[in-house]
């Protein structure tokens, strides 16, 4: 239940005061005038349904450069250890390497971020370990591992950039601002709406309507905020990290 009432904060707060304070200003001075609401989706529905959309789009993207980091680093422990010409201990090594790469990329996209550094230095430890022994490979294996690791790097900076640039935050406080003046422009028009019809309504049905419809586009835009940082594990969307982190049990044993 606490991951459902995530989209609950203090914005939401903010969105409806300000449609009580509107609807009781309406009201009390009979305030109302004639508007098309159709502007009203055009300058708040569809910027808002395009950064939801691209919000989504990054965390797709975000999962499918994470798949393709994990599958190069297992590929590339596989094929590391099946050369038998490759020591024990040179074999524990890398696998020491890989495992402490992928501990530390979902480390750094987690809420408490480590360093990029640190994480692109874990992975050059393990492009440094296969450049060190090239001789011991033979010349398709050594760039079929190569290969695998392409994939590794691909993965990981192609995450790092959908982490450290988001959405367009331009058209995000757009959304915001006119969510906020939504109602101050939608209610006086509701109003007349409902008077135009020539019969008694009950002012709490302007309440509910206006708060109802306040609720329901602060949500999205919360949504979308939650869906804009798909790794911080505080939305119900979010990406499950420890997906993908690789442990001694996801490779291939040691001989």
């Amino acid at each position: 239940m606490e991951k459902y009432l995530s989209i609950i904060n203090k914005r939401t707060f903010i969105a409806l005061a300000i449609t009580s304070v509107a609807a009781f200003i309406t009201i009390t001075f009979e305030f109302e005038y004639n508007f098309d609401l159709t502007m009203i989706s055009i300058a708040i529905i569809f910027p808002l349904v395009f950064t939801i959309r691209s919000a989504f789009k990054r965390r797709e993207k975000a999962l499918e450069f994470l798949s393709r980091f994990r599958t190069g680093l297992i590929t590339t422990d596989a094929s590391i250890q099946a050369n038998t010409k490759i020591t024990l201990a040179d074999r524990k090594e890398i696998r020491s390497y890989i495992l402490e790469l992928s501990k530390m990329l979902v480390l750094y996209l987690g809420p408490e971020p480590l360093p990029m550094e640190k994480v692109r230095a874990a992975a050059t430890k393990i492009t440094n370990f296969i450049d060190l022994r090239r001789e011991i490979f033979k010349m398709s294996p050594s760039l079929k591992i190569h290969g695998f690791m392409r994939d590794v790097y691909m993965g990981l900076e192609a995450t790092a950039g959908i982490k450290e640039h988001h959405t367009p935050t331009s058209i995000r406080a757009y959304c915001l601002v006119f969510i906020y003046l939504y109602p101050i422009i939608y209610i006086p028009s509701l109003y007349f709406r409902m008077n135009s019809g020539n019969a008694d309504f009950d002012h709490w049905v302007l309440y509910f309507l206006a708060m109802f419809s306040t609720f329901i586009l602060i949500s999205l835009f919360n949504v979308q905020e939650q869906l804009e940082n798909p790794f911080d594990q505080q939305g119900l969307d979010d990406i499950l990290l420890d997906e993908f982190e690789i442990k001694e049990e996801n490779l291939v044993s040691i001989k």
